[in-house]
């Protein structure tokens, strides 16, 4: 798969307006210490477009477990949920955070889905955001 060209403009407007940090788990590029990638909502591999509106932020780890996914099943017999869309959605309305700050809680079933899909609660992660809430950095208050 060919990546698409992503000018500095548009890049600029993206980040700014994902306001610095991931559209899935909230980390911001000044805790990873590195710029975020530009995510397609829809992949191009299923045909998105590389524009404005089908881009967002996203940190390496949710990018990578998203990959081309753009819906999965809540359950072995249940019907397929879209995941979340952080450019469309609001991110309170379908997510929580856990009572001490470590893990994020899905509250609908695209909540659900996109924190098992993308791997929202991985032991790495579980780990940082502890030392993150020790410091007083975590979780986000939005």
């Amino acid at each position: 798969m060919s990546t698409a060209y992503i000018s500095v403009a548009l890049r600029k407007r993206v980040t700014q307006s994902a306001r610095h940090r991931c559209g899935y788990c909230l980390r911001t590029e000044e805790l990873m210490g590195m710029p975020m990638t530009i995510e397609h909502m829809i992949p191009q591999a299923l045909g998105g477009s590389t524009t404005e509106d089908n881009l967002w932020l996203a940190c390496m780890s949710c990018n990578q477990f998203k990959g081309t996914q753009i819906k999965a099943r809540e359950s072995e017999n249940s019907h397929w949920v879209k995941l979340f869309n952080p450019r469309l959605q609001v991110w309170n309305e379908h997510f929580a955070w856990s009572a001490d700050g470590t893990q994020i809680l899905g509250k609908t079933p695209c909540g659900r889905v996109t924190v098992i899909a993308l791997q929202m609660n991985n032991p790495e992660i579980i780990v940082t955001r502890r030392l993150w809430v020790s410091a007083g950095w975590w979780p986000p208050s939005e």
